[in-house]
């Protein structure tokens, strides 16, 4: 499934946890923050901090897949951002 706007992607949320039965309150308890913040990024809102939106996508078991993108620049391993990491950090920090 493809998304190309925040709006989309706060669908494509929509639809899985109502497929899997969550109401939005016990999605934001998974994920840690609060039911209007689900309302919110369901809706399309463009300045959701990303890092919650991962957590999301993953407590609702949606693969996010880039690999039909085309290659960018080289970058430095040591360069990128850890994505792994800053979640596990935001789990930390939202149990």
């Amino acid at each position: 499934m493809r998304f190309r706007s925040p709006r989309e992607l706060g669908a494509i949320i929509r639809q899985k946890r109502r497929t899997l039965g969550l109401d939005q309150k016990e999605l934001a308890r998974r994920v840690g923050v609060s039911r209007q913040w689900i309302v919110a990024v369901e809706q399309g809102k463009p300045r959701a901090a990303l890092g919650l939106v991962l957590q999301t996508v993953y407590a609702l078991g949606i693969v996010l897949d880039a690999s039909d993108l085309p290659p960018s620049r080289p970058q430095n391993v040591a360069d990128s951002p850890d994505i792994d990491a800053i979640i596990e950090a935001a789990r930390r920090r939202h149990p």
